[in-house]
Parts: C-alpha cells; structure tokens; sequence
C-alpha cells in the first residue's frame, strides 16, 4: 500500500495518524472582503494509504450528498483504517447559502475548474479548492443530484475508458454506470486530467436529504474506501450492473399537463406509454410513447410542461444488458436499497396506469 499525497497538514493543521479534524478552508472573499470558510472534515487511519476526496454540492442547490458526508462525519458507519478521507459537505458555498445551482456572478462553478486566479469569481474559487484539496488526492467521488424540478435515480458516471476510473467505478457498487468523461471544466473531468481518478454520483433531487439517497451514497463510499484497502470488509456488489454509453431526454411535443406512467429506475419497452399530456380540464391531447427500450434514469417532477420540455431521461443499453437488469430487479424484494429508493423517488410525481396500458 502507497501514502497518499503530502502527509497530514490540511489547511494549516498536522492531523495525525489515527485521528480526525473538523478544519476550515479559505476560498474566495465575499461581497463585504470577509472570507468564504469552507468546512472541511479529515480523517486519517493508523497505516499509510491513499488520499481520497469526497465532495458535495458543487452545485448549491444540491444537497443529498451534504446530508451523506454529513452522516459520515457524525455516525462514523466505518472505520478508516489507512489513508486519508478529506469529506467536504459544501463545495459551493456561496451558492448554498442562497439555496442556488450557481455562485453570485451567475457562473456554474462545476464548468470552472481548473479555475485560474485572475479570472472570474467563479474561476478564482474553483482554482483554489482545486490547488487546496483535488491536486492533494489520489481519487475523489463527488456527488450531485438532479437540477430543479428534476429526480435521477442512482447512478454513477465515469469514464469507462480510464482503466484506473473504470475500476473505481465498479467499485462503488451502482447498478447504473453512464460512461462519459463528463462536461469540461467539471471537477470530474478537470480532476481526471491531473490524474486524480474521478467519479460521479447522480441521485435524487435538489434542496432534498432523501434517506434512500443517503444510504446509497453512504454504500458507495464505503465500498470504494474498501476496495483501496482504507476500510476493512467486502465490497456489496450490485444484483447487475449495467455499462451505459447512450442516454437520451424524450421530450414533449406539445405544452400541457402531464399524467406520468413510470417511475425512476423503470425500465420500459419500445412504444410503451411513458406519460399521457393532457389540458388543464383533463382531457387527453397526446400519449408519449418510449422511442426504443430502456431505463428510466430521470423524470421531470414538473407535470406542466410547454413544447420541448424534458420529460424523462432514458439510458439505452444492450437489449441483452436491459434482460439481465429486468431479471435481477424482479428477484429483488421491497426491502432492498433498489426498491426502496425506487419507491421513494417515485413519491415526486403522481403515477398512474395508462389506458393504452389496460387496453
């Protein structure tokens, strides 16, 4: 087993071996000249290991994975025993704190990294949480959920092509891999770049801490500290696990008032109903039907929509990768993280039968 990167002084303070620290980071200043303080929680194990980041609300409106690290830092579901775990509930704190995806200059901040130092707010602090945690780790997974007025069911994005990212990926246990070396200047593709391997967790909705969220995010992450030797026990392997390269959003074709047919984690078949448009007295104007077979990866949890409004975004794979998902999904039981998160993210939007369906 290798040390991670530079040894234990985080942001001005030696964290021994062994030992945990609630610290403090720098990274812009505000309107008034004060600083911007991030919170910032290190834990190292006794034995030398890898330095992994665990990242959240990027985006500040996006807070499932704030309520994983969160968890994480007050339950302690496992024990780190080598290496260091750098957990930041809060990237984007300026967007956080004005419940808001992008910072005061109306920048994304997850299209600014690197960042520089003479650009943008938003490139300014991207470069220093860059420079202060990213080029410190050997690996980092960095959670997000969908955008407003929007639900993902889990899955984790990475780029499949990168031997060392494909494995951490698998690692992390998801049913739902989209390969993809993520939009540029993301943290994922900048941190992928500098040879931090980087991946992505996508689940659930904005301004939300949704249990089944949290549970799946908490396994994820303990599954991959296993799999570099900083946690002890056996990776939870997922009941299939299915590489997607194809996504695509159906949208609608006309404005109107939707009734939805499916759920996120769904998969449907070519031409079966995925939601009935109707005007705003409930009589039907449109069925939208599935283009081809897939699996519901998000849904709009929004039933009023205008022309070209995205209503559901399915993942494509191989026809024999959609049979394989269906059986292991029809084996599970209504205990499993699956199906519970299933059912939770389905409690977004009303569901009903279709009547094409019952024809």
């Amino acid at each position: 087993m290798t040390a991670g990167k530079k040894g234990g002084a985080w942001f001005g303070t030696d964290v021994a071996p062994g030992s945990s620290a609630s610290l403090s980071m720098i990274v812009s200043e505000g309107y008034s000249g004060a600083n911007v303080v991030t919170p910032v929680y290190v834990w190292r194990g006794v034995k030398d290991g890898p330095t992994v980041a665990i990242t959240a609300a990027v985006h500040g409106d996006e807070i499932n994975g704030t309520g994983a690290i969160r968890n994480i830092i007050r339950q302690k579901p496992f024990e780190v025993v080598a290496g260091t775990l750098v957990l930041v509930p809060v990237v984007n704190l300026l967007g956080f704190e004005r419940h808001s995806r992008y910072l005061p200059d109306r920048r994304d901040l997850n299209r600014s990294f690197p960042g520089s130092s003479s650009g943008s707010l938003a490139s300014r602090m991207a470069k220093s949480f860059f420079d202060q945690v990213i080029r410190r780790s050997d690996y980092c997974i960095d959670l997000h959920t969908a955008a407003i007025r929007r639900t993902n069911f889990p899955n984790v994005r990475a780029d499949m092509k990168d031997e060392r990212v494909a494995e951490f990926a698998r690692a992390f246990g998801a049913g739902l891999l989209v390969d993809g070396k993520g939009p540029k200047g993301s943290l994922r593709s900048s941190a992928c770049k500098i040879g931090c391997p980087t991946i992505l967790l996508e689940a659930g909705e904005p301004w939300k801490v949704e249990p089944g969220v949290v549970e799946y995010a908490e396994r994820g992450i303990r599954n991959c500290l296993r799999h570099l030797g900083m946690v002890e026990g056996k990776i939870v392997e997922p009941a299939a696990r299915i590489e997607i390269k194809t996504t695509k959003w159906v949208r609608a074709m006309q404005g109107g008032f939707l009734e939805f047919h499916i759920s996120p984690g769904d998969v449907v078949h070519k031409d079966q109903p995925i939601a009935t448009n109707t005007d705003l007295i409930g009589d039907e104007q449109n069925i939208i039907f599935a283009p081809k077979s897939g699996i519901v990866l998000g849904m709009t949890t929004l039933p009023s929509v205008a022309p070209g409004d995205p209503i559901c975004h399915l993942a494509y794979p191989t026809k024999a990768a959609i049979k394989q998902y269906e059986r292991a999904v029809g084996k599970m039981g209504k205990s499993s993280l699956h199906e519970r998160v299933r059912d939770d993210l389905s409690r977004s939007m009303k569901v009903v039968e279709s009547d094409a369906e019952q024809e």
